[in-house]
């Protein structure tokens, strides 16, 4: 019994480290940044014009592999690349209006003197802060988007409520909206590609801060899901796949409004996603970590794993 206590203060204290670490992080220069204060907009070569070659899709993103997409005039291919970086800037700044309701509703239930209000209010702020330069992209960039399908939207808002309710299948869905883009993210400036530098910029400052988010959210399942009774242990079980393999497609994919704006024939589509090997594996490897994480927290189980392989994202090796 002396061991068992001592090693739950142990992780008392490692959490409480963790903790600690993450909000002073959010408070040092370098470490956190503002969406004006540390974004030069106005500076010239940060001016976007939807016909910089720039924003033509890079060669790592399955669409741009296709005889259509090489076949569309260099202007075209332009602006359908800018098209899909601001439909995505505008599904992040959605998800993140999810996430900091969420995240505000998690800290509510929290008593006095805990480590977790404090920092879950740095990661509001920061998200608070990625919306801002999210939206301006989207409003210098001259198209209008609408970001998520009316009926994802909806539903998403019953996920606020998790933050409070279910708080361990709350972060699961941050995890599901997060690690994809950050994976994403982390392959384009680490490609050599070249990268408009508005775009590159914004990337550096929200890879930088989502790690804080990233790890919080990581180290709270570890600490909260094996003390979970054993019904909501199975929903989180059944919920994690679902949740995954639906947020993977909705921020890697391109929207409905882009297939209708480009004319993009349905076989191209299925093409460049739905049979293409390439695209699976990519979206494998974006949830790579956080799949890891559900099979060492015990929430992949025969039961369950066929779920994962109905949405394409499980991985019989290096899983």
């Amino acid at each position: 019994m002396t061991d068992v206590v001592a090693a739950d203060e142990e992780r008392a204290d490692t959490w409480a480290s963790l903790l600690d670490r993450l909000s002073r992080q959010s408070v040092t220069p370098g470490k956190h940044f503002d969406a004006f204060a540390d974004v030069p907009w106005d500076a010239e070569d940060y001016r976007i014009d939807p016909a910089d070659p720039r924003w033509e899709l890079g060669a790592d993103e399955p669409l741009a592999a296709t005889a259509w997409y090489r076949d569309q005039p260099a202007g075209v291919r332009a602006r359908l690349g800018l098209h899909v970086v601001v439909s995505k800037m505008k599904i992040g700044l959605q998800f993140e209006s999810i996430l900091k309701r969420g995240l505000l509703e998690f800290a509510a239930r929290l008593p006095n003197q805990s480590g977790e209000f404090r920092y879950a209010y740095h990661e509001v702020i920061e998200e608070a802060q990625h919306s801002l330069m999210f939206q301006e992209f989207v409003n210098r960039s001259g198209i209008d988007v609408k970001g998520m399908p009316r009926l994802v939207e909806v539903g998403a808002r019953r996920v606020v409520l998790l933050g409070r309710r279910f708080p361990t299948l709350f972060f699961m869905f941050v995890l599901g909206g997060e690690d994809p883009i950050d994976y994403v993210q982390r392959e384009a400036l680490r490609s050599g590609n070249e990268v408009h530098p508005l775009l590159e910029r914004i990337m550096r400052i929200h890879v930088t801060e989502e790690a804080r988010h990233l790890s919080f959210a990581r180290h709270y399942l570890k600490a909260q899901v094996p003390g979970l009774s054993r019904w909501r242990r199975l929903s989180l079980a059944v919920q994690a796949p679902l949740i995954l393999g639906t947020m993977s497609q909705l921020m890697l994919k391109p929207s409905p409004d882009i297939v209708k704006a480009y004319a993009i024939p349905k076989a191209v589509i299925r093409e460049a996603y739905s049979r293409n090997p390439a695209y699976r594996a990519h979206v494998r490897a974006s949830l790579r970590k956080v799949r890891q994480l559900a099979g060492d927290l015990g929430l992949v189980t025969p039961m369950t794993r066929p779920i994962w392989r109905a949405f394409g994202i499980w991985e019989d090796q290096g899983a």
